[in-house]
């Protein structure tokens, strides 16, 4: 029992020592315009922010390659989100500041002197970007084609009508209109068969026809 109490104060200790450091390292900042010093300083304070947001870091799975969480250094510290986005200080070293770079150039999705609020948007950012993911392979899984397809009423087959080769294959009756049709064609057939008989006749003794 002693020495689990022994490690917490340890623990506790720990961190406010890294507090205590990161306080000197802005305060020395801000009593010198050594380049060194603001950059630590700048440093001190991206670190308190990657403190806050570490619970919902700890929380995306660490196999995930959408974001990546690095406290990069340099001329100017910047925390990273992903391959775009990340928290740096503004120009009076006392903002926070939320931005995205694009095709068009950087886009600020947040600013503030509060930790908390940069926080909270960093954390929606991250909740946006999964649910984007989530859309984006549902789109291409087919899952919603197939389930569409399947409330799609079907049509229904009727059965084949069976012919039986014993009964006789009947014709449909033809309308009384068909056969005066037909017979009056007959008729005309007739008359100019006639006419041109007479008319051969007539060419054969020389006589006229009329």
């Amino acid at each position: 029992m002693a020495e689990a109490k022994s490690a917490v104060a340890v623990t506790n200790g720990t961190k406010r020592l890294a507090d205590a450091v990161r306080a000197a390292k802005i305060a020395a900042a801000q009593r010198t315009d050594i380049v060194v010093d603001i950059r630590e300083a700048d440093r001190a304070r991206l670190e308190m922010f990657v403190d806050e947001l570490q619970p919902i870091v700890d929380a995306v799975p660490s196999d995930d390659d959408l974001f990546d969480f690095t406290l990069s250094s340099g001329n100017q510290p910047r925390f990273w989100i992903d391959a775009t986005a990340h928290v740096m200080m503004g120009r009076d070293r006392r903002t926070y500041r939320f931005v995205r770079e694009t095709r068009l150039g950087r886009l600020t999705l947040a600013e503030s002197p509060e930790l908390r609020f940069i926080v909270d948007r960093v954390t929606d950012y991250i909740a946006e970007r999964i649910v984007e993911r989530d859309k984006a392979l549902a789109a291409f899984d087919g899952l919603g084609t197939r389930l569409a397809q399947a409330e799609r009423p079907q049509p229904t087959l009727t059965a084949p009508v069976s012919i039986s080769s014993d009964d006789p294959l009947r014709l449909p009756a033809r309308p009384p209109s068909t056969d005066f049709v037909i017979a009056l064609s007959w008729l005309m057939i007739g008359i100019v068969v006639g006419v041109g008989l007479l008319m051969a006749i007539a060419a054969s003794r020389g006589s006229p026809l009329f």
